[in-house]
């Protein structure tokens, strides 16, 4: 900055006219970039070693490339680590989401109260158990659901909600608990983003009916793919079970599920064992690289905060994690469009981007009434409701306001200082 202390505009022009470019120029205006040190590293994700090499070798040499003991062996150590009685391994967090949704026991027309700006996995499978999808507000603290915009759309035919803990962040659960027990409703908690959270003490994934994590590869606990399914529920663990791993049904000699065990329904979700063998090894190191990442994250955020940023630091009571790291830019206070901030902030070199959740409410699946020919093969009677991509303001305005960051899993303080140089750098400037 000059010695007058005033703003200088995007070409490095103060507002008293002298000019600045050498120290003060943006880089989207050919001055230098903020962000020098390389970054690939700093970024990689998911950490594989040799240890995760090993485990997958053990199961290659065994021959047991289906039914292998090693999937077992991780679902006790996935349902000790959160604390829940059962812990049911998936192919994937799509499958997982589908197993609850039909252990609810949905019927056709059932609606489930749902938040638009999530990946499409926590929405789409509710379509195929016959059910509608009721998309609510997201409130503005957590970018989770808002637990009075869901009670306002509540109506007869409502029977759950799906609560997703977005980017890592808890939601609200104690508010969005007390409406579902006010209303009769099961409460699905995708906590894909979010392995190691907790809300007001407790790990997330243990407060609703029942939780789905996801293991994709860029998730917390990557294992190329899978997921888990985790209730303390054992009726409901039973017919999660009953759903896609029909082959767990023979030794339940005391079931009346037992007698599924031919067919199951239908569906084949469980997990590969080179899959679970990778995701052993990353569960044992969890704790570990979820430190850095978050105290990196938090690191910047500090840095990030006093300039118009709002970089979504957990509440009192909760802990977040960072599976990616979001930030809402105060547009009335940084006085930068928040594309324009987006398009400076990437010329200094800090790889910032829009979010890459489109919100769900307004993509064609709805909009064009594709999803209503699903409906109609599931039986369901509601396919007249209509999907409005204006609805929901509050999110679509939040949303538009968002900026994606890197996690930085292995970045130095150098680029951590780096960033916030740039971001300093880039509003300490009037956009054009």
């Amino acid at each position: 900055m000059t010695s007058t202390g005033a703003a200088p505009d995007v070409l490095g022009q103060t507002a008293s006219g002298s000019t600045g470019r050498d120290q003060q120029a943006l880089a989207i205006s050919g001055g230098p970039r903020s962000v020098t040190l390389p970054q690939d590293d700093a970024f990689r994700w998911p950490i594989i070693t040799r240890e995760d090499e090993e485990a997958v070798l053990a199961v290659l040499r065994s021959g047991e490339l289906s039914i292998n003991r090693v999937v077992a062996e991780f679902e006790g150590e996935f349902r000790e680590w959160i604390g829940t009685r059962h812990a049911i391994a998936h192919n994937n967090g799509t499958g997982a989401i589908h197993a609850a949704l039909n252990a609810f026991d949905l019927e056709p027309g059932d609606e489930v109260i749902v938040q638009s700006g999530t990946w499409w996995s926590s929405v789409m499978p509710i379509l195929h158990q016959g059910a509608v999808p009721v998309f609510a507000e997201a409130e503005a603290a957590t970018g989770g659901l808002d637990p009075q915009d869901v009670e306002a759309r509540i109506t007869p035919r409502t029977r759950a909600m799906i609560v997703v803990h977005l980017f890592g962040m808890p939601s609200r659960m104690n508010e969005l608990l007390a409406v579902a027990r006010r209303h009769k409703l099961r409460v699905l908690e995708d906590a894909s983003h979010a392995h190691g959270a907790k809300y007001d003490g407790r790990m997330v994934g243990t407060l609703g009916d029942a939780a789905v994590f996801s293991l994709q590869a860029n998730k917390l606990v990557p294992s190329a793919e899978g997921g888990v399914l985790v209730t303390q529920d054992d009726a409901l663990a039973e017919k999660v079970i009953r759903y896609g791993h029909y082959e767990r049904l023979l030794p339940m000699k005391e079931s009346p599920n037992r007698r599924f065990a031919a067919t199951g329904f239908g569906m084949k979700y469980r997990m590969s064992p080179l899959s679970a063998a990778v995701a052993r090894v990353q569960l044992r190191h969890l704790a570990e690289r979820s430190r850095v990442r978050t105290a990196n994250c938090v690191a910047l955020s500090h840095h990030l905060r006093p300039l118009g940023i709002d970089p979504y630091l957990a509440p009192s009571g909760s802990e977040r994690v960072y599976f990616e790291f979001l930030v809402r830019n105060d547009e009335e206070r940084t006085q930068w469009p928040t594309a324009k901030l987006a398009e400076a902030l990437h010329a200094e070199g800090a790889l910032v981007g829009a979010p890459r959740y489109p919100l769900l409410h307004q993509q064609p699946v709805f909009t064009e009434g594709t999803w209503a020919k699903i409906a109609r093969l599931q039986g369901t009677n509601s396919a007249q409701r209509r999907y409005d991509p204006a609805d929901l303001p509050r999110t679509i305005r939040a949303n538009s306001l968002l900026l994606k960051l890197p996690v930085f899993p292995h970045a130095s303080d150098a680029l951590i200082q780096q960033y916030a140089d740039a971001f300093r750098k880039v509003l300490g400037c009037r956009p054009k």
